[in-house]
């Protein structure tokens, strides 16, 4: 039987929000935003390219390489990652943070006139009361900022993308002000920020609809663009509700590396909307995307992480288990995917593991030893199913082994 016949999908009785019409859009942050996590490691540039391939495969439309205003060694390695995306002929688009200043904007230009390739120009400045007053900012005097900033980038052949900090505590009449004054100036996307991860979805929701009518109301023809943070845990569900705002395009890091507690989780956005239908990319290689990224970033995987953590479809409890291995049985791993998962592991190169530990059953035991291909005799399985009853955990591969 197919799923839709053996589970009854709440999720789908009375949606307030159908799949949207147009495509959605992913920009990567793990290259940029997500090494400003003050635990993770700066990736050599090989690692860096590496990932730039993985986000390729997964169709990811855009990569944020780097802050080459910065200088020195990572003004380089953002010239080597774009000349990479030549040389591959990558369908990934590259594109760079800047301040919103001629000093950050002019060495995307000449990189971008050097390796051959349109960079897009992430232009940042804040927009928050908050920010106003720790910074004793005007708003007259960030209009001008703004108006010199794109005019400049636009002047150099730059696409730009403004970029407004902290929208999601700004006021509505200086985010009015701010993106109107960029449109006006030629930018041809811009991005609410919920820099802090302030935002509620109703929030995500809210502010993104609101920008949009300032879109249309200038004309149309700019793209939305949502970034969300995790503070409050929320960054893939923002960014659904900023999708049903109106955003085209939303951003993310690979483990949702990033400061403080990290941007929304790519994999697990890309997940998401892959379940839910929105989507189409194939991601049969996001396993290896969120491993590379861990490899690169020096960052620990929680055993407990959503799809590619070790225990997302491990189990060792006796009920759960007889039912996986009753699935598996009956000849039929996408039943086994259902019956104890809500995320088929196969779709994403995974599979249901059975384990043996204290709280398991002797179909545990029997399973274990048949997938490989060892006799499930009673006193083999009754040795190692005592044995477990008297551990503190699960049993090691290895533990096993040696009671078989």
């Amino acid at each position: 039987m197919s799923a839709s016949e053996l589970i009854y999908d709440w999720n789908t009785a009375a949606p307030t929000f159908e799949k949207p019409a147009r495509r959605i859009s992913f920009d990567d942050e793990t290259l940029r935003d997500g090494l400003q996590s003050p635990s993770v490691a700066e990736p050599s540039v090989e690692k860096k390219i590496e990932l730039l391939h993985l986000m390729d495969a997964l169709s990811i439309d855009t990569a944020d390489i780097g802050l080459p205003g910065a200088g020195g060694t990572h003004a380089a390695g953002v010239e080597r990652l774009a000349r990479e995306i030549v040389e591959q002929k990558l369908k990934i688009r590259p594109n760079c943070a800047a301040r919103t200043h001629r000093n950050d904007i002019w060495p995307i230009a000449e990189i971008s006139q050097r390796a051959g390739v349109a960079i897009e120009a992430c232009t940042f400045i804040g927009s928050s009361p908050v920010r106003f007053y720790a910074e004793d900012w005007t708003l007259e005097k960030l209009l001008e900022l703004t108006e010199d900033a794109v005019t400049f980038a636009v002047s150099e052949g730059l696409p730009v993308m403004y970029v407004t900090e902290d929208t999601t505590r700004a006021d509505p009449e200086v985010i009015r002000a701010l993106y109107t004054t960029a449109i006006r100036c030629g930018a041809r996307a811009v991005c609410v920020c919920d820099t802090v991860g302030h935002s509620t979805p109703d929030g995500a929701r809210a502010v993104v609809r609101f920008v949009k009518k300032i879109i249309e109301d200038e004309g149309g023809g700019v793209r939305l663009d949502w970034h969300g943070h995790q503070d409050r845990g929320l960054g893939v569900i923002n960014s659904i509700a900023a999708i049903e705002g109106g955003a085209d395009q939303v951003h993310g890091s690979a483990l949702g590396v990033g400061e403080r507690v990290g941007n929304t989780p790519m994999d697990q956005l890309l997940v998401n909307l892959k379940l839910m239908g929105w989507i189409d990319n194939d991601l049969s290689r996001l396993r290896e995307y969120c491993e590379s990224a861990s490899e690169a970033c020096g960052w620990t995987i929680p055993c407990n992480y959503p799809v590619f953590g070790r225990d997302a479809f491990r189990t060792a409890t006796g009920v759960h288990a007889a039912a996986v291995i009753k699935s598996f049985r009956k000849g039929d791993p996408g039943l086994a995917d259902l019956i104890y998962s809500g995320v088929p592991a196969a779709l994403f190169g995974m599979k249901q593991t059975i384990e043996i530990g204290p709280m398991s059953g002797k179909s545990n035991v029997i399973y274990w030893l048949e997938s490989r291909d060892l006799e499930a005799s009673d006193d083999r399985v009754q040795r190692i199913f005592d044995h477990a009853k008297s551990a503190h955990g699960v049993l090691s591969e290895e533990e096993v082994r040696a009671l078989v």
